[in-house]
């Protein structure tokens, strides 16, 4: 019987038969992490996609429960004065709404874009500039 090493190599085995070795067994453990890793994925992706979903159903509810709002608040307004009055005051406020958020969103819109660096851009200008006068007077 020939005396194994640790990782089961014969002392015998030649160096080419250990990089063969090595090769293979690389080979083999990249395949089982790219496997491994791929597992991963389905089961994140399946989270994921369930968490979308849920949100999907959290945006419907919403957006019932702000109808069931609305309906509240004109049907309070009522009380006070006819239901058409109540109706429009409660649109009036909610596009009063709608507008300054239309408005805001414009602005902050307008504050991002274009998206270019400036204040990069304008550092980089000026390191070029220094640049251009420091090769000038050393030439002169």
């Amino acid at each position: 019987m020939e005396p194994q090493t640790r990782n089961g190599a014969s002392a015998d085995e030649s160096i080419a038969d250990l990089m063969r070795r090595l090769s293979e067994q690389t080979t083999e453990l990249v395949r089982k992490e790219i496997e491994l890793a791929k597992a991963e994925l389905q089961v994140k992706g399946k989270k994921a996609g369930i968490g979308a979903g849920m949100f999907g159903g959290a945006g419907v509810f919403g957006f019932y429960a702000f109808g069931a709002l609305t309906a509240c608040a004109i049907l309070a307004l009522a009380t006070a004065v006819d239901g058409w009055l109540a109706a429009l005051i409660v649109a009036a406020v909610y596009g009063a709404v709608a507008g300054v958020l239309a408005l805001t969103g414009k602005n902050k819109v307008q504050e991002a874009t274009p998206p270019v660096p400036e204040r990069a851009l304008d550092s980089t200008k000026a390191d070029v500039q220094t640049a251009k006068q420091r090769a000038k007077a050393g030439r002169a």
